[in-house]
């Protein structure tokens, strides 16, 4: 029995106008279920683009997109995006900005509250429910934007640059929070960064595009075990992934 890809991209291009220059040309990439596959290239190579034509939020202009067997305006229950900024609403406190997707969803305010702590709880932030965002240091802050997005239970994760703003070591402790979740939670993850180092520290999978338009120009399979550590970051066959990775980047860079 052949088992459908979470997320699958078939000759998928992308134009913002009729005219203009595609973003985005011939596509072609699975993504299995639990695979965790980061993204990385050249500005302006349509990273994020590729993140928003599977949330929904734009069509492509030819090509398919199925996630889990559907196009992605009747997927978006099963898909959560985390942004680079937090995007916490500054007058709710960190409960309510958590609770925000489980009151449009129309759940009972007992079933938001114990859904709610349950997810603090989780991401290391139960005694902060009462606090406002500005309140919270950056790591914190992303830490609820990732509770929110984990509030409708995704089955895919698409997470766009989310730690870019955070120093070295508070990235560090944030990407190996992220795999823990996964561990727990075992969602599909779609990761766009600027940092082959987080690439390969996170992802089973390194996918590289290449600018004008973006297409896929090489992908690096991590075989690495999990759970990944400090120590995974020191040994020798991460660093030589982190190499071969970047050496391809600068190969897709210059076209």
């Amino acid at each position: 029995m052949t088992t459908v890809p979470e997320v699958l991209f078939k000759g998928v291009s992308k134009r913002f106008a009729a005219n203009a220059a595609p973003v985005l040309d011939g596509i072609d990439m699975s993504i299995e279920r639990g695979e965790f596959v980061s993204i990385v290239g050249p500005s302006g190579c349509g990273k994020s683009t590729l993140l928003k034509l599977v949330a929904g939020l734009s069509a492509c202009t030819s090509g398919e997109i199925a996630v889990n067997g559907m196009q992605p305006k009747n997927a978006r229950e099963m898909v959560s995006f985390v942004f680079q900024d937090a995007t916490l609403l500054p007058w709710r406190t960190v409960e309510r900005n958590v609770a925000l997707a489980l009151e449009l969803e129309g759940r009972t305010r007992d079933e938001t509250a114990a859904a709610v702590a349950k997810l603090l709880e989780l991401v290391g932030l139960a005694e902060v429910g009462k606090s406002y965002p500005r309140q919270l240091s950056g790591g914190m802050k992303m830490r609820v934007s990732i509770a929110r997005a984990l509030a409708t239970r995704p089955r895919v994760l698409l997470m766009d640059e989310p730690f870019a703003a955070l120093d070295e070591m508070t990235r560090d402790r944030m990407n190996e929070e992220l795999l823990r979740l996964r561990g727990e939670q075992n969602w599909t993850v779609l990761f766009v960064t600027h940092s082959v180092a987080e690439a390969v520290f996170l992802s089973s999978r390194v996918v590289v595009l290449a600018p004008h338009p973006g297409r896929v120009a090489h992908e690096v399979v991590v075989d690495l075990p999990y759970p990944r550590t400090g120590e995974t970051r020191e040994s020798e066959a991460f660093d030589a992934l982190v190499n071969k990775t970047s050496k391809l980047l600068r190969e897709a860079y210059r076209g």
